[in-house]
């Protein structure tokens, strides 16, 4: 099918799963689950073979190191994803939830309630883990999903979704093209062309994409592009604690949007050296110019800077920060 045909199949099955029981769409998300775990060794596979390309890419400079880490499919991350999706299909239903009421007259009375949205085009960088939760995601909200991955993940993207549609299949009720992928460069342009169709975009990936996305599109779009994270260490901080924390929150996963890419240390906390020493054991490289408060790593490199107080760590974070994640440590509460 070209795209058109994709999209207005996705709209049709967006009617469809609006009306899903909440029962229907949680045995859809178990046996999706199951359907993973039953067969993550022929994802391995396909992660292996785009593994093999982006090797190549990485030697001739083409692949910074941090996509291809994102990149890499490993136990942890599987056991997250089959795991991740089974809590979904344990929340709440959100849709048809009353979220405000107000009288308006003597029998007029008006209701705010949650609904899908329709169709969801979905467009991604190299972290096929995205497909899964995604899709899970979007079948509990009863929405339909248009799908396009990275070029560098497009064998692992394919088997992922592959294998969730198959177990799709088998769900008695479950409407069909609900969950669709794209592949080519054309299909972006086209699915910024679809409004008919399509009712909002989701970028996830970095600053530049979600910059060419809004500025190509008359879909609402829905993006947030970096992720420069901050943990403020304040005078009153336990010092175990504070290493517990940021080495954790740079090396779990640093090429996340969430992990911590500036350290604020405020002048009176007596272990700052301790601190900084176990930073290094951890094989975090330390940076502390001016110049590196602005940068997002995604690696294992970590702004750092003194301030005087809390109001000069707000002050360096509504500055600096990209309004993602920001934390305290601190006994003063």
């Amino acid at each position: 099918m070209d795209f058109i045909e994709i999209a207005k199949a996705a709209k049709e099955a967006s009617l469809k799963i609006a009306d899903l029981p909440l029962e229907l769409k949680n045995k859809a998300l178990l046996k999706v689950a199951d359907s993973i775990e039953a067969n993550k060794e022929k994802i391995f596979a396909a992660n292996r073979d785009d593994l093999k390309e982006a090797e190549i890419l990485v030697k001739s400079g083409d692949l910074g190191q941090s996509t291809f880490n994102r990149l890499k499919l490993d136990e942890n991350k599987m056991r997250d994803m089959i795991q991740g999706i089974r809590d979904i299909a344990k929340l709440e239903d959100p849709v048809n939830k009353k979220l405000f009421v107000r009288e308006l007259d003597d029998g007029l009375t008006l209701y705010k309630v949650s609904c899908p949205i329709g169709v969801l085009g979905i467009i991604f960088e190299a972290r096929p883990d995205v497909i899964s939760q995604i899709s899970s995601l979007a079948i509990k909200s009863s929405n339909a999903v248009i799908l396009k991955g990275g070029k560098e993940s497009k064998n692992t993207n394919r088997t992922i979704l592959e294998i969730i549609n198959s177990a799709l299949e088998k769900v008695e009720g479950f409407p069909g093209n609900v969950l669709n992928q794209v592949f080519s460069r054309d299909d972006v342009a086209e699915m910024l062309k679809c409004d008919k169709y399509i009712n909002l975009i989701i970028p996830r990936g970095g600053n530049s994409l979600v910059k060419f996305i809004k500025e190509n599109t008359k879909i609402p779009v829905l993006g947030h592009a970096d992720g420069i994270c901050h943990i403020f260490i304040d005078e009153s901080a336990d010092l175990a604690m504070a290493e517990k924390v940021v080495v954790d929150a740079k090396t779990q996963y640093p090429s996340a949007c969430n992990s911590v890419e500036t350290l604020l240390i405020h002048e009176k906390f007596p272990e700052k050296d301790k601190l900084l020493a176990a930073l290094q054991l951890a094989e975090i490289k330390l940076e502390f110019s001016p110049e590196s408060w602005a940068h997002e790593y995604g690696d294992k490199i970590l702004s750092v800077k003194t301030v005087k107080n809390l109001d000069e760590a707000i002050e360096h974070i509504n500055t600096y920060g990209s309004g993602h994640t920001e934390s305290i440590i601190t006994k003063n509460v």
